[in-house]
């Protein structure tokens, strides 16, 4: 089974689309955790051990990681979420060209899925649109204000730049491994975005600490009851500067996905 294959059958064991953006930033990190060998690792753990029923997937973020020890952490990371049965997408935004890509897709044989940037073109994705097993979610309407800087300039057919992504990783989708990133902060693009590509599963980052519309995130994210709503912040750091903060995590995931299922 293909990555779409394989979150289709987690979503329905867990009934959950929630993914859980693990971003480990060490100046949030509770205090009792810092002597410990690898901080990002054992703080990591206590969340999936507390949060694992609830999540149809993992997103660490590659920028929470990247030095020696991060790495090792992120490594034991995606190991213990698998072990819980739990995908991860490797929120890493990579592309390039020729030997680079290749090195970067290799990240794929770690992670699950992973994100990437189409501004270079097809081929700085070919490697990682070649990996039949893998997920790609390629980022198309991101939910940062800044997005708009280029995301919405509008090209000589009168379609803005974010439609021209979705209508390419469409073409892109010869493996059935390719998804798109649409932030939940504007739901009419989500709407409009779903209509363009009804068969390309949603990544739908903004719900939570962003304010994202819930409903249109599970209403327009999903095709065919696949794709996945994050929430990074809200739930990993819910119980921020507590020892009980796994707990409070837990809660966090728990609404998220009452919340989101009122809408599937």
């Amino acid at each position: 089974m293909n990555f779409f294959d394989r979150l289709h059958d987690r979503i329905r064991t867990v009934d959950s689309v929630v993914s859980i953006g693990l971003d480990p930033d060490l100046d949030r990190i509770p205090d009792h955790l810092e002597d410990h060998d690898l901080p990002r690792w054992a703080f990591n753990r206590r969340i999936i051990d507390a949060t694992h029923e609830h999540a149809a997937a993992y997103k660490p973020n590659a920028a929470f990681y990247e030095d020696p020890d991060g790495w090792r952490a992120l490594e034991e990371t995606i190991a213990y979420a698998h072990g819980k049965n739990v995908p991860v997408l490797l929120d890493a935004k990579r592309a390039d060209i020729g030997n680079t890509t290749r090195q970067y897709a290799q990240l794929l044989e770690k992670a699950d899925a992973i994100t990437v940037n189409p501004y270079m073109g097809r081929d700085s994705l070919q490697p990682f649109l070649a990996d039949e097993e893998s997920g790609v979610f390629v980022l198309c309407r991101t939910s940062n204000p800044g997005g708009e800087d280029l995301q919405d300039l509008e090209l000589e057919t009168g379609e803005p730049v974010y439609e021209r992504v979705a209508a390419l990783a469409d073409l892109w989708n010869e493996n059935d491994n390719v998804g798109l990133v649409v932030g939940a902060t504007k739901p009419e693009e989500l709407e409009e975005l779903r209509e363009q590509v009804p068969a390309l599963p949603f990544l739908v980052p903004g719900v939570g600490a962003q304010g994202g519309d819930a409903e249109a995130a599970v209403e327009y994210g999903l095709a065919d009851g696949v794709g996945l709503v994050n929430s990074s912040r809200g739930i990993i750091f819910a119980g921020e500067d507590s020892e009980a903060f796994a707990t409070a995590s837990k809660q966090a995931a728990n609404r998220l996905k009452k919340r989101l299922n009122q809408y599937r």
